[in-house]
C-alpha cells in the first residue's frame, strides 16, 4: 500500500475502471488467496455502484468467488506489466506458489475480512457478488456491487484520472492479445482540444 491510498466516493467508482484498463481480480476462501488477471471488467451502476467481470469456469479464482461471494478489482500499472502477464498465464491448480512466482504483494484492509489486495496498483474495488446463476453459468459473467473503492491519489483525485500529471510507470495497461500491452496514452479533452 502507499502512503497516496485514499477512499474513492462508491457513486465515482466506476470512474477507476471505465478506461478499459486491464484488471487484476483476487478472492479468497478457506486460506487460499489467488489473483488473475482479467480484460473484461465494465462498470454496471451508479446507485448502488456495480461492475461486471467476464471469468472462466477453468479459473481457481472463480471458485474462491462463488465459495466466499467476494473479490477485488484492481488497476494494475506499467511497472507491473511481467506480474500482470504472469497472473494470467499461470494456475494455481499447476502452481501452488503462483503468487510468489509472479512476485505478486497482498495487503488487507479493515473491515474487508480476508479479501487480498495487490499491492502497488493504482485501484482497488472491493466487491460483492450479487448472485445471477443464469448468467454466470452460460456466460461466465459475475455482477459485483462495489462495497470499497480507493485509488491511488498520485494518478486518481477529485473524481478523475491525471495519468499526465503522473510518471509513466503509473499508467494502466490495456492489453490487446499474445502478450502485447498498451499504455494509457494522452489525454485528450472534448471540450477543449476541438476547438
Amino acid at each position: 500500500m502507499t502512503p497516496q491510498f485514499a477512499p474513492v466516493e462508491l457513486e465515482k467508482a466506476n470512474r477507476l475502471i471505465n478506461h478499459g484498463a486491464t484488471a487484476l481480480v483476487s478472492a479468497h476462501h478457506e486460506g487460499v488467496d489467488n489473483v488473475m488477471s482479467a480484460s473484461w471488467v465494465c462498470g454496471l451502476d451508479f446507485k448502488p455502484a456495480k461492475l461486471m467481470v467476464v471469468i472462466d469456469k477453468i479459473a481457481r479464482t472463480r471458485e474462491l468467488i462463488e465459495e466466499s461471494g467476494y473479490f477485488v478489482i484492481q488497476v494494475p500499472t506499467v511497472a507491473q506489466l511481467q506480474m500482470t502477464y504472469d497472473l494470467g498465464n499461470r494456475t494455481l491448480r499447476t502452481d501452488p506458489d503462483k503468487l510468489q512466482h509472479c512476485g505478486t504483494r497482498l495487503f488487507r484492509m479493515e473491515d474487508h475480512g480476508d479479501l487480498p489486495f495487490v499491492a502497488g496498483c493504482t485501484a482497488w474495488l472491493a466487491c460483492r457478488v450479487i448472485p445471477e446463476p443464469h448468467n454466470q453459468q452460460a456466460h461466465d459473467l459475475f455482477i459485483g456491487e462495489i462495497v470499497g473503492a480507493w485509488a491511488d491519489t498520485r494518478v486518481f483525485k477529485d473524481g478523475h484520472w491525471h495519468f499526465e500529471d503522473a510518471g509513466s510507470s503509473l499508467r494502466s495497461l490495456h492489453y490487446i492479445a499474445g502478450g502485447q500491452f498498451y499504455a494509457t496514452g494522452e489525454p485528450l479533452n472534448a471540450k477543449t482540444d476541438l476547438k
